[in-house]
């Protein structure tokens, strides 16, 4: 069972979602809260796999709320930020927090099952046709530089690493960057895992936004 937890201020809201989640056979709801601060209290007593968590609510927003649940965490749980708009200002702020993903409010029931299982599983929910076009919006607000021991990190990477890093900035499926650096496709997949784990990233947003801050590809 892939265990829930939601956040929203708006309790028709957290009512829906628990209705059409508590109708599946692989999730279960756990929780809810109507804000940030209360979220935090109560997931230190509930066990989750997945928080779908509302950018804008009082007390704590969703931004504050997922910095403060994965900060220094191996074992949180993975944030899903839901947002009223494709290209709110505080997305960039909620993926560099550590969110795995985004997705808007309006989206279609199977669109968010699907993402709450894919989150579940480790997988980004951004679709990798949705990364670059997102990095194009949000360019001006990525930091300059990359935090000291990710700079350091980056000289760990192999030549193949760092090519198949700049494929995933591009937005390609992993079938498409085997195409592309004529590889078999579960050799990506073991580039890919190789650099999550070199660099510390939970998915594969965080490696293209590290690879946007390092430099190792130009900003869109």
């Amino acid at each position: 069972m892939i265990r829930v937890f939601l956040v929203d201020d708006q309790a028709l809201v957290r009512s829906g979602f628990a209705m059409l989640l508590s109708a599946q056979d692989d999730i279960l709801v756990v929780g809810e809260a109507a804000d940030g601060a209360a979220a935090l209290v109560a997931l230190e007593r509930t066990a989750a796999d997945v928080v779908l968590m509302d950018i804008r609510m009082p007390v704590m927003d969703g931004v504050a709320a997922t910095r403060a649940l994965l900060e220094g965490r191996t074992d949180a749980p993975r944030v899903l930020v839901l947002t009223t708009f494709d290209l709110d200002e505080y997305v960039f702020a909620a993926l560099a927090a550590g969110a795995s993903g985004f997705l808007l409010k309006d989206a279609r029931p199977e669109d968010l099952l699907g993402a709450i299982r894919s989150v579940a599983a480790g997988d980004a929910v951004l679709a990798p046709s949705s990364t670059r076009r997102l990095l194009a919006h949000v360019a001006s607000s990525l930091p300059s530089s990359v935090a000291p021991q990710q700079d350091t990190l980056l000289v760990l990477l192999t030549a193949r690493e760092r090519e198949v890093l700049v494929e995933v900035t591009g937005g390609l499926t992993n079938a498409e960057i085997a195409a592309a650096l004529y590889m078999a496709e579960s050799t990506v997949k073991t580039h890919i895992g190789s650099l999550l784990a070199k660099l510390g990233c939970r998915d594969r947003v965080s490696l293209v936004l590290l690879a946007f801050r390092a430099g190792l590809v130009p900003r869109p």
